[in-house]
Order: C-alpha cells, then sequence, then structure tokens
C-alpha cells in the first residue's frame, strides 16, 4: 500500500508520467551482466511472451504492460525478481520504451497530443492529419436480396408517378404505357421475394396502386373492357381492404356505356359497402343513382333518390334535378315546393360585406387585399354564380307550367326569390321574362318593351341592362331615334356597359358618322378588352373609311381571339384582295373552308381568285365544288359554261346554260347559248329547233332572226325570206327607238340647262336621287334586252360570299344587346350527372 496514494493527497495529479524505471535504461545495457549472459546463451533466442494483461504505467503503480503476472499491482521486489531489465524476453514494449530507434508515445498523454517523441523531433499532430484522408466508405453490394427487392419497388413507385403527371399533361397513351410497365415490374417484384424466401412480406399496398392506376388509364383511354376486368382484380381480392368502393368507378363506367341497369346494380353494391359513417360519399352515390333514373326515363323512383338527398343533406344539383324530374311528371305543387327548396339551400359562403375594407384600419386593409381575389373567394364565387344559374334556369322552366300564363308563373317566381337570399336575381327574372316576350314575338305595350320600361327608375346596373335590350329592340325595328335615345340611357345608367357603348356606335354607324362610331367601339374596348362584338364592328367601321391597315390590325386581334370564326376569316381575306395581295387573300379563304368546307360562296370567291391569277385548272375546281352545294349561283354557272365553250366542249356546257334559262325564263341571252352550244358542235337542226322557239317567246330579238336567218341559208330551207324579212323590220324598229331615246336625252338636257342650279342643299339631295337613278338605269341598261346580241352583253362582277353585317345595319343584334347567359334556354340545359371521381 505504500505505493498506492490518494488523489486528494497528491500536490499534481499528473506528476511522475514522464518518469522510468532506470532498469529499461537502454545505456546501461552494456553494464547489465545479466542481460550480457542472455545474448550469449540461448536464453535471447525463447519465442517472445504474450501479455495476458496489458497495462499502462499509470503514477506510481507497477507497471504490468506485457508482463504475464497474477496482476498489475505489483511491488517493486516482485518486478526485480522477475528480471524484466531483459527486453529481448519480453513480447510487446513496455509503454514509453523505444523500439528501433524511435520512441513510443506514453499511452497517458496521448489524447492531449503529448508524447516522449516529441523530444525527438517529431511534429505535433494531435488529429493524425500527416496519415493522409481516410480511405472511402465500402458501397452496399447490389447483389444482395433485400437490395434487389429495394431497388425493384422504387421503380415501381417512379413508373407510377410518371403516368400519373403524363395523364395531368394529357398525354393518355404514354400515362397506359407506364401504368402497364408498372404492372410489369410490380409482378417481377412479387416473383423476386417469392424466390428470396419472402413470400410473407409482399406490399400489398403497392400492388393495389399499380391495379388500381393501371384500371384507371384503361378507362381514361376508352378501354372499358380492360377497366372492368382490372377493376374485378382488385375487388375479388380479400386481402385488399375497403376494395369494394371501386364498384364506383365499375358504375361509372358502365354509365358511360348506356349500361344503366347495370350501373344502378354496381352503385347500390358500393352504397351496402359503405357505412353511414360517410355520409358524403353515399350523398354522391344516390345522387349518381338518381342521374341514372333520369336517363332511363324512371322519373318516380329518380325522384325518391332526390327526395332522400334534399332532406338529409340538401346541395343546389340535387334540388334542381329533383325540379326537372317534378316538371317531367307535370306535378304544378311539387314543383313549387321543390323551387322553395332550392332557394333555402345554403351555399356556405361568407357575405360580400367582409371584402369591402374599413377606411381607418391599414392593417386591416392589406388584409382585405390581400384575400379579395384569392382561390376560396374565387371558389365562392363560382359556387354562387352555380346556384344563380340553376335558379334563374329552374323559374324560366316551371313559369310556364306553374300557372295559367308564363308571366303569372314569372310573377310567383319573383315574389318568392325576393323573399330568399337571393334578392338581385328578382330584377334579372323580369328582365327574363321581357326576352321571352321577345322570342315569342310580343312587341306590344304589354310585352316586352312594356316590361323592360318598368326598369327605367331601378338603379342604375338594372336600368342599364333594361335600356340596352330595349336600345336593341328598337334597332332591329329600324326606329334608330328610340334605339339612340335609350343608347344613351343606358349608357348614363351605366358608362362602362360596353353592349350600351356598342348599341350607340350602331345608331351612329346607320348615320354614316363613321369617325364617332369608332369611338364608341374604341370605348367599349377600353371598358372591356374581350367585347369581340366591339373589335368586329371597329374593324367594319376602318374599311368603310378605307384605313384597311387599321381594319387588318382589328381582324388580325379578333382571329386569335375567335380562331374558327368564319366571318373574321372572310373580313381578312376580303381586306388582302382590297390590298392586292391575292395570296393572302387565297391562303385565308382555304383556312376558312377548313371550318365551313360546304360554303358554296367561298368556294367561288376562290374561284375567281383563281381565275384571276390564271390558273383555270383550279378556277374550275372550286366553282364545280360550288355548283354541286349550290346550282342556283348563276354567276358560277355561266363561268362554267364559259369554260367549256372556252375548252370546246360544248356539249357540256349546254345543261348548264339549260339550268340558267329555268332559273331566269326570261334572260333571253341563256336561251341564246343553248342553241350557240348546239351550232357550235354541229348539231345544226337541234340549233335551229331551239332558234325558232327562242322567235316564239322573243320575236323582236336580232340576234335570234339573225342566227335563223343564216342556218336557214345554209341549211337551204323555204323560211329564209320570212326570217329576213323580219330581221328588217326589227331592225328598222330599233333605229326608230333608238332616235327617239336620243332626242328625248337631248331635251331633258336642254330643260336643264335652262332651270339652272337648285340651292345647295336641295341640288344635293336631287344629285344624290339622280345618281341612285342613273345606277339604277345602267344596271338595267348592262342587262341585255330582247333586242341585243347575247356577244353585247357585259360581263358581271361576282358578288362577295358575305355581305358586312353594317351593310344593312347589324346583321346580328345580339351583338349589341345585354350580354346573356348561353344557356337561357333551359331545354339547352344537362342534368347535374356528375360522377365520383375516380
Amino acid at each position: 500500500m505504500e505505493h498506492v496514494h490518494l488523489a486528494a493527497e497528491e500536490d499534481d495529479l499528473y506528476s511522475g508520467y514522464n518518469d522510468y524505471n532506470p532498469t529499461f535504461d537502454s545505456e546501461e545495457l552494456d553494464n547489465d551482466a545479466g542481460f550480457q549472459q542472455a545474448v550469449r546463451t540461448s536464453h535471447g533466442r525463447r519465442p517472445p511472451m504474450t501479455a495476458k494483461f496489458p497495462g499502462t504505467a499509470i503514477g506510481g503503480r507497477a507497471l504490468g504492460t506485457s508482463f504475464g503476472v497474477e496482476s498489475s499491482f505489483g511491488s517493486e521486489s516482485r518486478l526485480l525478481k522477475s528480471r524484466m531489465p531483459m527486453a529481448s524476453s519480453m513480447g510487446r514494449p513496455m509503454t514509453g520504451a523505444v523500439q528501433d530507434g524511435a520512441a513510443r508515445p506514453m499511452t497517458a498523454v496521448r489524447a492531449a497530443g503529448y508524447s516522449s517523441a516529441m523530444t525527438r523531433g517529431s511534429t505535433f499532430d494531435p488529429l493524425g492529419q500527416s496519415k493522409g484522408p481516410a480511405p472511402p466508405l465500402e458501397g452496399k453490394s447490389e447483389d444482395t436480396p433485400d437490395e434487389k427487392v429495394k431497388i425493384l419497388e422504387k421503380k415501381v413507385n417512379d413508373l407510377i408517378e410518371e403516368s400519373c403527371l403524363a395523364h395531368g399533361h394529357g398525354d393518355l397513351q404514354l400515362s397506359l404505357d407506364r401504368a402497364k410497365e408498372a404492372g410489369r415490374k410490380e409482378r417481377a417484384l412479387v416473383r423476386q421475394r417469392e424466390q428470396s424466401g419472402n413470400a410473407d412480406h409482399i406490399n400489398l399496398d403497392l400492388t393495389y396502386s399499380v391495379l388500381f392506376n393501371l384500371a384507371t388509364q384503361y378507362a381514361n383511354n376508352d378501354m372499358y373492357a380492360e377497366a372492368l376486368n382490372t377493376y374485378q382484380v382488385i375487388v375479388k381480392n380479400k386481402m385488399f381492404s375497403n376494395a369494394g368502393r371501386l364498384k364506383v368507378n365499375m358504375a361509372n363506367i358502365h354509365f358511360k356505356q348506356k349500361n344503366y341497369p347495370k350501373a344502378i346494380k354496381l352503385y347500390r353494391m358500393a352504397l351496402d359497402q359503405i357505412s353511414n359513417s360517410h355520409k358524403e360519399m353515399r350523398i354522391k352515390i344516390m345522387q349518381n343513382i338518381g342521374v341514372v333514373f333520369i336517363r332511363m326515363g324512371q322519373y318516380s323512383d329518380a325522384i325518391t333518390s332526390f327526395e332522400h338527398i334534399m332532406s338529409e343533406c340538401p346541395n343546389i344539383k340535387t334540388g334542381f334535378n329533383l325540379i326537372l324530374c317534378y316538371y317531367a311528371i307535370g306535378d304544378r305543387e311539387r314543383m313549387k315546393k321543390a323551387f322553395q327548396k332550392l332557394i333555402c339551400v345554403p351555399l356556405g359562403i361568407d357575405e360580400e360585406d367582409k371584402y369591402i375594407p374599413p377606411n381607418d384600419d391599414t392593417h386591416a386593409n392589406l388584409v382585405i387585399e390581400a384575400i379579395k381575389n384569392d382561390k376560396l373567394h374565387q371558389m365562392e364565387r363560382e359556387r354562387k354564380a352555380l346556384a344563380e344559374k340553376f335558379i334563374m334556369t329552374s323559374a324560366k322552366l316551371i313559369a310556364p307550367a306553374i300557372e295559367a300564363t308564363f308571366a303569372a308563373g314569372f310573377d310567383w317566381c319573383v315574389d318568392m326569390v325576393k323573399s330568399s337570399q337571393y334578392v338581385e336575381l328578382a330584377n334579372d327574372l323580369e328582365i327574363n321574362k321581357a326576352i321571352t316576350y321577345l322570342r315569342q314575338r310580343d312587341f306590344n305595350q304589354v310585352g316586352a318593351v312594356e316590361t323592360l320600361k318598368t326598369f327605367e327608375k331601378k338603379d342604375s346596373r338594372v336600368k342599364s341592362a333594361a335600356a340596352t335590350n330595349l336600345s336593341f329592340l328598337y334597332f332591329l325595328e329600324k326606329d334608330y331615334d328610340q334605339a339612340d335615345r335609350y343608347a344613351d340611357l343606358a349608357m348614363t345608367a351605366d358608362r362602362y356597359n360596353p353592349a350600351a357603348l356598342i348599341n350607340k356606335g350602331n345608331t351612329v354607324f346607320v348615320k354614316k358618322d363613321y369617325e364617332k362610331a369608332a369611338e364608341f367601339y374604341k370605348e367599349a374596348l377600353r371598358n372591356d378588352s374581350s367585347c369581340t362584338e366591339a373589335l368586329y364592328n371597329l374593324g367594319l367601321t376602318y374599311k368603310r373609311l378605307g384605313r384597311l391597315e387599321e381594319s387588318l390590325d382589328c381582324f388580325l386581334k379578333l382571329h386569335a381571339i375567335l380562331r374558327n370564326s368564319a366571318q373574321v376569316m372572310w373580313q381578312l381575306a376580303n381586306l388582302f384582295e382590297m390590298l392586292e395581295d391575292p395570296h393572302q387573300a387565297i391562303e385565308w379563304l382555304m383556312q376558312l373552308i377548313t371550318v365551313t368546307p360546304t360554303d358554296p360562296q367561298v368556294l367561288a370567291k376562290l374561284g375567281e381568285l383563281y381565275d384571276s391569277e390564271g390558273d383555270k385548272s383550279q378556277a374550275f375546281q372550286y366553282y364545280q365544288e360550288s355548283f354541286r352545294y349550290f346550282p342556283s349561283n348563276i354567276d358560277v354557272i355561266e363561268w362554267l359554261g364559259a369554260y367549256y365553250i372556252d375548252t370546246q366542249f360544248c356539249e357540256k356546257a349546254i345543261q348548264y346554260f339549260e339550268r340558267a334559262t329555268l332559273i331566269q325564263p326570261t334572260q333571253v341571252k341563256w336561251q341564246l347559248m343553248v342553241a350557240s352550244c348546239y351550232r357550235r358542235s354541229g348539231n345544226y337542226q337541234k340549233a335551229l329547233e331551239t332558234y325558232k322557239d327562242i322567235h316564239r317567246k322573243f320575236p323582236e330579238n336580232v340576234e335570234c332572226l339573225r342566227f335563223l336567218v343564216r342556218l336557214c341559208t345554209d341549211m337551204g330551207m323555204k323560211e329564209v325570206q320570212d326570217y329576213a324579212t323580219k330581221l328588217k323590220k326589227v331592225e328598222k324598229m330599233k333605229e326608230i327607238r333608238e332616235q327617239r331615246v336620243k332626242s328625248a336625252r337631248e331635251g331633258s338636257t336642254r330643260g336643264t340647262r335652262r332651270e339652272g342650279s337648285a340651292s345647295s342643299d336641295s341640288g344635293h339631295s336631287s344629285h344624290g336621287t339622280s345618281a341612285k337613278g342613273e345606277r339604277l338605269s345602267a344596271k338595267m341598261r348592262a342587262l341585255p334586252g330582247s333586242n341585243e346580241p347575247y356577244e353585247a352583253s357585259s360581263q358581271r362582277d361576282i358578288d362577295a360570299s358575305y355581305v358586312d353585317p353594317l351593310g344593312a345595319p347589324m346583321e346580328r343584334p345580339k351583338t349589341a344587346a345585354k350580354k346573356r347567359n348561353e344557356d337561357d334556354d333551359f331545354a339547352d340545359e344537362e342534368l347535374g350527372d356528375d360522377l365520383l371521381p375516380e
């Protein structure tokens, strides 16, 4: 115990660590007799001894490192007896011993970075950085069965994700391919588990996901048989929990295939497997059952389903469908009750007052500004708009059925709506009442006009809508003064109403004040940049002003909005033709016939443009197509007949001129062309008979008599003298008539000179009237008279296939009326047959 010291008694806990036994001093080995004796004998060649209890030199304890003795706490005398100074007979060198000229660091101070080697030139490196970087970690082996299974599972999950993303991007075929590949990988995964003896650890969730995604993609690609087979595999597997719900998806597929009895059966099976705790799911399935009954015409069964839903969890769609069923069976009283239930359905949305910012709270204003147009508020607006749509449609549907007249029915609906949460819909219902009068052609004072006039003293929004419709109505009746008055009234009530501005522009346009009309159309576009009617009318206005480039810009913008509008494409083609760019005009007409491939006027216009370009073959193709769709166009018939005459196929031209004769039997030129075709083809007998028939109908036609004289002369017939005499008489009468016309013109000219000029205003008016008379007489002179040959008649231009709507002011008056929903007619409403999402 003399060598055992308590820590509390020591002044320095770390003293003595660098001390070592002088027995191990290598400098004294030459003087050690025992050591020298061992070296000279075989004792030094013994195998080294292995230490059983390695120790370290700590404090004043005995050094037991590499000593095969019974304890590390030995006395100094025992260490001397064991002859430990002989280092050659030891196994591991002692702590701090020198070996091969290098001192072994002392373990007691190694953790702090100190060792005896420091005294011999070693560098201070407590972290061992001089040894270089650590070797890289050994990679996991992928050859083990567990690793292979994990890799396969990851591939399957990635394929399912890719399939879903492809479907989201609209690539249905790619989504199906990925789903099929995921199915193959999943089966390979199951086999891998079975081979490794882990069949009990099959991932059922992964299997379910693969099969469900595959069935869904089959259904999306309209491969209904494969989808049903895949769903059947899932449903029949008892290991999948809640798989019975997928019978809803199977029923949806049968519904798409119009296999309604099977769909109802599966819906009811799914309903039996869903507990009452899933109330919303059960309600949706019952709604689908009701919709299927409607499709089957079993309205009583559908009413049962819808009534249960309205009593448990009422909603707008179910209420609307219930009204449709009552209307189908003609039950007036239940229609009224269902309408009252419909307007009492809670929407579950906040009031609009919530989004009105207070004036004093800046923080609240910022919050309200942030949520004013967020996703939640958009959803609320959509839900409210849908509810208003169903209520308006229901009112228009049942109004004529619940009372003796539709006016009384509308009044009842209006009273009910006024006492509900949809008070603002009452005015819209009354406007729809007026629109119904319009559809019934009831324009009298107790009808549409009177109903609309009742809104003149109401709030600005309703007043503007009513005045807009009144302006539209008077515009149709060509009462432009009243139309202008009500357009001004609508603008006063709501200056930002684009329909009112369009009506005002139309009334100015018919007065030929195109610049002012353009300003109103521009203002309508500033208020509503998506107002296509204003943009269209602005393009027509620029066209009338001769500003073709600006008109072209308007119609190009309009084409970017209305990609398949035939009128817009026609205007573009017409503008390019006016700009003397026939190639661009042909390009737009080619696009137009992809939208309306059977429009004969468009085909005829294409033929005209190709004819002007000198491409007769293409012109003939389009003229022939135009004639096939509309065989009564005189211009097309005339061109085709002339084409066959130019190509020396007079026999084929006869059928076209005979059709022209049927269309215009009083025009002698078509009958003359028929006879000319017979004469040119060498059928003189038939030509002679035709000329004789023409002479009986038009005895004063000089051209017919000339050809009769020529034919009779060539054929040596006796009638030649009679026809020659008649020809002289007709020519003499023609000369006398021309002299009379000439003298009458000279006399009228002298009378005009004597009268002098009138006032500027009356002169302008007279000039306009005379110009109109000159144009009319010129048009009549252009037609061949009964005594003029066909060759002397002028060739008429082919008319455009579309007339500008503003030529006969605004052919589409609905563009100027108040905008209404496209689904105003309840007959266009579809049943609310939304099925459960798959």
